[in-house]
């Protein structure tokens, strides 16, 4: 049961931003009583980056403010500037868990285990005085008087002059984030911007791409664009073939798009590109086929381009080509197999038609619409004493710890602001 003292800063939700936002604003005097609905903290923190936690990032700033588009970058500037990804390494070492750099700009805790970055997050922010409490399911936030109040599922009702929601989104739900807030900023007649689920595998309908199961590139471009050719999104990325379509970081950081065209009827026609030969143009793999023709020899297709594509793969680009086998000796290819087989190798076409949902989803795109959010505080608009931060704002970045550097840096602002009196 929750305590009858009142707190001055409720946080609903004990997420990544939640446990941030508890110990910034405990650790700056405030009164902090955190809501959590399922029986422990930092649910989702433990599941994350396959329990490992990829916690941040090490690109700078600029780098990484770009990588979250034109308008998630004007409004994170300020948290991030204020919350670099350096200073999150710092505050997680004083925390006692050092960390690690990996490929792909990834910072993971050095142990290998989340629990620990739970663990750290939540020891810091009871530490400074806050107070967690689990099986606290809020149903509804009103505005009392001049306090907020968050109703529980069992009539409780709580009160504080400050609320911090970080619920999260609707991603991994099985962790307790169903898209409570959503319904929370809908009742206060806050603008939303339609959640659908994003990092998530995508599905499709060509067999022969299913039937890859298993191959995986380490680095490869992925292009995903529309019937009429115009690209929704480009990333240079490993992937992986699955029984469904593809997964791992190319396709899941381009699968928002795919995930709004579906929500809208326009998914018909969508395909993803595979650029199999990254950094080589068109005319370098024409000259360079042309030329093995000639050599002595008779080399054939994987040494001409020392390509390392698996016997799999290389037989399916051949196969759009027309080409038997999977190792065509170069000498032996027509003029017309030949442009088809650096179509194939350049621009390898998949068609997509849907998501495997939020299930599979490591975050939620949409949310709270960010014109109503101040990026300086996280304060919304025209609501004295509310905040928002993580996950249910409408701010997403791709996979590699920018998402929960995300969510750390907004719940700094908000902590802070929220426990100034």
């Amino acid at each position: 049961m929750v305590e009858s003292d009142e707190p001055e800063v409720l946080v609903v939700g004990a997420g990544a931003a939640g446990l941030w936002a508890a110990w910034r604003s405990a650790s700056l005097g405030a009164r902090t009583l955190v809501l959590e609905k399922t029986p422990r903290a930092g649910t989702k923190v433990l599941a994350s980056g396959g329990t490992h936690c990829n916690l941040t990032t090490t690109l700078e700033v600029e780098e990484a403010l770009a990588l979250f588009g034109p308008r998630g970058a004007h409004f994170l500037a300020s948290a991030l500037w204020n919350l670099p990804p350096t200073a999150v390494r710092e505050r997680f070492a004083e925390w006692g868990v050092p960390t690690v750099e990996a490929p792909l700009d990834k910072v993971f805790p050095a142990s290998g285990r989340a629990r620990d970055v739970r663990d750290a997050m939540a020891a810091a922010a009871t530490g400074a005085g806050a107070r967690i409490e689990t099986r606290a399911a809020v149903a509804t936030i009103e505005r009392d008087g001049e306090r907020w109040c968050a109703v529980l599922a069992d009539g409780e009702r709580v009160r504080a002059p400050r609320v911090i929601l970080c619920p999260g989104g609707k991603s991994y739900p099985l962790t307790g984030t169903t898209g409570d807030g959503y319904g929370w900023c809908a009742a206060l007649d806050l603008p939303l911007v339609e959640p659908v689920p994003a990092l998530v595998p995508l599905t499709s309908p060509d067999a022969w791409a299913r039937e890859l199961t298993g191959i995986a590139m380490q680095d490869a471009v992925v292009r995903l664009a529309t019937a009429k050719g115009r690209t929704l999104a480009t990333r240079r990325r490993p992937l992986l073939f699955t029984h469904d379509g593809l997964s791992g970081p190319g396709p899941m950081d381009v699968s928002e798009h795919v995930a709004r065209a579906v929500a809208t009827g326009r998914a018909d026609g969508l395909r993803v590109t595979l650029d199999l030969v990254p950094g080589t143009s068109r005319e370098e793999v024409r000259e360079r086929l042309v030329a093995a023709a000639t050599e002595r020899g008779r080399p054939r297709l994987s040494r001409a381009l020392d390509l390392a594509l698996p016997a799999r793969l290389r037989a399916a680009v051949c196969a759009r080509a027309s080409i038997e086998g999977h190792d065509p000796r170069c000498a032996e290819l027509s003029k017309a197999q030949r442009h088809e087989l650096v179509e194939a190798l350049v621009a390898l076409p998949i068609r997509v038609d849907g998501t495997l949902g939020y299930d599979k989803a490591e975050v939620t795109a949409g949310g709270l619409d960010l014109r109503v959010v101040d990026p300086d505080t996280c304060a919304v608009r025209g609501r004295p004493g509310l905040f928002v931060c993580g996950e249910l704002l409408d701010l997403q970045g791709p996979i590699g710890g920018l998402n929960f550097q995300a969510a750390f840096a907004t719940a700094e602002l908000a902590g802070a602001a929220a426990a100034a009196r």
